[in-house]
């Protein structure tokens, strides 16, 4: 059979289960794992073999479903977090420790913006913040000789500005460095940042993966393509002994296809303990497998609105690539040919009362700190997940006091649109 196309892979990839065993995956709710001697699971502890010795490092349900999203992106290795936080946290603390550097777009989700600007700057991490849309020349600039990393959203939470995977790529790799990128909004029925250079994808499979509202969680895919060994004096942490876990050089012992996830399970996942639950992942699975025929949907909702909130005369703008007047319509083509996703921004001409009274006033759409699930959803940012930014903060990542980050679900999309309707005629 020739390679399974998205919408098969969504179904049927990560487990393939033997005669007589269960159609759907088992939820392995186990923290441990019994084994008859202790030099059988010595060989686990010593990354000798493979297998399951605690539910902290690795459990099998967890494992089918990273399987999975590796599948879908296109990688060599994944795993599943807690959290799409803790996916981003480990994926750049997995190659930049106290007195590295990292660059970032500007335009991100406000608590990952936290995270980098004032947690990881705790940590002795120094993040440099750039525009979405920085030239070759500005991104260039932004290079310190400790730069370990390049990060960016496929497509920014709340902005919705379209990154130009392919650049950011570009320019990382000219330096040396890899690419992270958060995929959550585009998913990789419709983006596959891979296919554009990028190094390590990051999700938050509380998303459109788990599609639902169901589980919190996160997952992070490696490509397996950049060379650790090249840059060794970049990255010691891949490339030389591990002394807190026996001595392992992790690219020497698993390659460029393993070294990274091997790492961060081995030693983040072992330190941080940040681990999914294989309920989580169940239900997450549940959901990707539904995904490419949720996400069409939640496309061709997302066009209808915004269509409609552009010609409102009580509109001040709409952010949605998918219309031919954003500025993001020509990278939405080239990125996301198929549809980017459901969510928009668009901002009311008035003042934040007149957002309050606005969301007050919706019956259908849900005020949520929430996106992308199969319920449509709104939030304020700048007075919910965003508000810990100041006002210069807010306007780098792309919000504005009266910015509403929209999330279309699966509802019908004319039901939506009166909706809207009925809510803007009370403002």
């Amino acid at each position: 059979m020739t390679k399974k196309r998205i919408e098969t892979t969504c179904v049927q990839s990560g487990y393939y289960p033997k005669n007589g065993e269960p159609r759907q995956i088992p939820i392995i709710q186990s923290t441990t794992f019994k084994y008859d001697s202790s030099a059988e699971m010595g060989k686990l502890f010593d990354l000798m073999a493979s297998g399951y010795f605690y539910t902290r490092l690795q459990n099998p349900t967890n494992d089918m479903v990273a399987a999975k999203l590796c599948e879908l992106e296109g990688g060599s290795a994944a795993m599943l977090t807690s959290s799409g936080q803790a996916a981003n946290f480990f994926a750049v603390f997995n190659i930049a420790t106290c007195g590295d550097h990292v660059i970032s777009s500007s335009a991100i989700y406000g608590g990952t913006f936290n995270l980098f600007a004032v947690t990881m700057k705790k940590m002795g991490i120094e993040f440099t913040f750039v525009s979405p849309d920085a030239t070759e020349e500005e991104l260039d600039a932004a290079f310190k000789p400790n730069t370990k990393a390049v990060f960016g959203e496929t497509i920014a939470n709340p902005a919705c500005a379209v990154l130009d995977i392919e650049l950011f790529a570009k320019v990382a790799h000219k330096h040396g460095v890899p690419f992270i990128i958060d995929n959550t909004f585009a998913t990789p029925v419709n983006c596959r940042p891979i296919e554009w250079g990028a190094d390590i994808v990051t999700h938050s499979t509380t998303k459109y993966l788990d599609g639902h509202g169901s589980s919190v969680g996160g997952a992070i895919i490696d490509a397996g393509k950049f060379d650790w060994e090249k840059y060794a004096d970049k990255f010691p942490g891949l490339t030389t002994p591990d002394d807190s876990y026996h001595g392992v050089t992790y690219t020497k012992a698993f390659g460029l296809g393993g070294a990274f996830i091997t790492k961060a399970t081995a030693q983040l996942m072992r330190d941080f303990g940040s681990i999914q639950s294989p309920q989580n992942a169940y239900y997450v699975n549940l959901g990707i497998e539904s995904l490419s025929v949720r996400m069409a949907r939640h496309c061709e909702n997302g066009q209808k609105v915004a269509e409609f909130l552009y010609s409102h005369p009580k509109i001040e703008w709409v952010k949605y690539c998918g219309l031919p007047t954003d500025k993001y319509y020509e990278l939405g083509k080239k990125y996301l040919p198929n549809g980017s996703c459901g969510v928009l921004s668009f901002a009311i001409k008035g003042t934040r009362d007149d957002v309050e009274k606005f969301m007050s006033a919706l019956k259908v759409a849900q005020i949520e700190t929430h996106v992308a699930d199969a319920k449509t959803c709104c939030l304020h940012p700048a007075n919910a997940t965003h508000r810990q930014l100041t006002d210069e903060q807010l306007i780098a990542a792309g919000i504005t006091p009266t910015l509403i980050r929209y999330s279309c679900g699966l509802e019908n999309a004319q039901d939506l649109i009166d909706d809207l309707a009925q809510a803007l005629d009370k403002v």
